[in-house]
């Protein structure tokens, strides 16, 4: 059995492409995304949402749609301690656990049907289905029938709106407002003007989940594409949320109080 290494030439795909070093097969000379050469002409002026557009989307962003992802994000950006993705992180990060377990503990809590990854994911199917049909829409949102979430539970309220909200959110008004501003698409100036319809309907105000898949279906992206950008997107809030309760520790976690009985810390004082 001979002990050389023949190169590999079976790594297919269309995203990516290095040209190795002369003097290290495993060591990249250049890389490129979608024929873009990443570090000799990318790196310092490309902007980070237009590397992620071209990830996903294979192309360079416009400038609109650039602007766009860009305020997405930062809407996205942190959910707030309150969101079960956050919240998760933060109890993982008050418990000591490494970085990557406050990661994960934010992308499983926040995958779900619950302003989750799924939900913008259902949200994306339903603007392929019903397009900018109102009727199409209001009855999809009169409907009680599971709306195809495979191994998740039913949801037990339209995807989009929130499940326990009385009126739509300020926040989510401004987000609307930014995006539809921006954006070269038709979605949300649509959204824009039939959402109290919508929520008439829904019997729930729009969520920023619904606002979120309505901006990811103006810049093209499919549904898968839409609920794994919602779930990166979220991350640099449940990071900093779980760092900075790590710091606090236990005893000042904001959602309850822990009374440990024969406390030795107490002792001490």
């Amino acid at each position: 059995m001979s002990g050389d290494f023949e190169p590999v030439d079976a790594i297919h795909t269309r995203i990516w492409n290095e040209e190795p070093e002369a003097d290290n097969p495993f060591s990249a000379r250049s890389a490129s995304c979608h024929g873009y050469d990443v570090f000799g002409e990318m790196l310092g002026n490309a902007r980070w949402v237009e590397m992620l557009f071209l990830l996903f989307r294979g192309e360079a962003p416009t400038e609109w749609q650039a602007d766009l992802l860009e305020a997405v994000a930062v809407a996205l950006a942190n959910p707030g301690p309150r969101d079960p993705s956050v919240h998760a992180a933060m109890c993982a990060g008050v418990c000591g656990s490494t970085a990557a377990s406050s990661l994960i503990a934010a992308l499983a809590a926040g995958a779900g049907g619950i302003s989750g990854g799924r939900e913008v994911q259902l949200v994306l199917r339903e603007w392929r289905e019903n397009g900018m049909d109102l009727s199409a829409w209001e009855r999809r949102l009169a409907s009680k029938e599971a709306r195809g979430l495979d191994i998740w539970p039913d949801l037990e309220h339209p995807p989009g709106f929130e499940p326990y909200g009385v009126s739509r959110a300020t926040t989510v008004k401004q987000a609307m407002a930014c995006f539809a501003r921006i954006s070269s698409g038709p979605h949300l100036r649509w959204l824009s003007m039939n959402v109290d319809a919508l929520e008439r309907v829904a019997e729930r105000p729009l969520a920023l989940s619904g606002v979120a898949a309505a901006a990811f279906h103006d810049l093209g992206f499919s549904a898968d594409e839409g609920e794994l950008l919602h779930l990166i997107l979220r991350l640099p809030g449940a990071a900093a949320h779980a760092l900075e309760q790590k710091g606090y520790g236990f005893r000042k976690f904001p959602f309850f109080s822990v009374d440990v009985e024969n406390d030795p810390e107490k002792e001490r004082q």
